[in-house]
């Protein structure tokens, strides 16, 4: 089975276990989805330690998948202290019954290396690191494209923004090489840049 084969059955086997836990939830004799679930885990983690074989596109595909994963798994964790010690404070019914609130979508815990942005880059030369402004420009316009932004500019334009920044924050700083992340903050994609010692 190829990884993109391996990818599309784990967001198949996510989609079952998020209907099966809403089933389960909802009936109060149903036993949690404990071995879809993992199956689901299982997968995450061949993933988490056998990243090296992705291509970027694929590695970017996981983290969307984990993260999801991420998040249901915060709310089922919630949900099922609710079922079974009662509900304590106003807001579990809430939770219990309309699902998570937009403040609650941030999990407590990370998994498997998941976070909010893809992996950071780190540039010493840009005239020589190509391939790495490439990937850059690329996880920041798949990042937009999801978040509904316009992708506008060329990776030419990108490359000499990128080469004169990460200029300016060597000489500031004096560091030899400049870390750059895609990170999303209140909704928006914006692109990061820290000296890195």
């Amino acid at each position: 089975m190829t990884v993109d084969e391996e990818l599309t059955l784990l967001e198949s086997h996510l989609r079952r276990l998020k209907i099966e836990y809403e089933i389960y939830f909802n009936s109060p004799h149903k036993r949690p989805p404990s071995d879809l679930e993992w199956k689901v885990l299982a997968l995450l983690r061949k993933f988490s330690d056998g990243g090296g074989r992705m291509s970027f596109p694929q590695r970017f595909r996981y983290n969307e998948i984990a993260q999801r994963y991420a998040v249901y798994s915060d709310l089922w964790r919630k949900k099922s202290r609710i079922r079974e010690e009662g509900y304590r404070r106003p807001q579990d019914a809430l939770l219990s019954v309309g699902g998570v609130r937009p403040e609650e979508h941030q999990p407590a815990h990370k998994i498997y290396g998941v976070h909010n942005q893809a992996e950071p880059f780190v540039v010493t030369d840009v005239k020589a690191e190509g391939d790495k402004v490439e990937k850059l420009f690329v996880a920041l316009s798949d990042a937009k494209k999801k978040a509904g932004e316009n992708v506008s500019g060329s990776l030419a334009s990108f490359s000499s923004f990128v080469q004169k920044k990460t200029k300016e924050i060597k000489k500031q700083y004096g560091c030899e090489q400049v870390e750059y992340s895609v990170d999303i903050a209140d909704g928006k994609v914006k692109l990061t840049a820290r000296a890195k010692t």
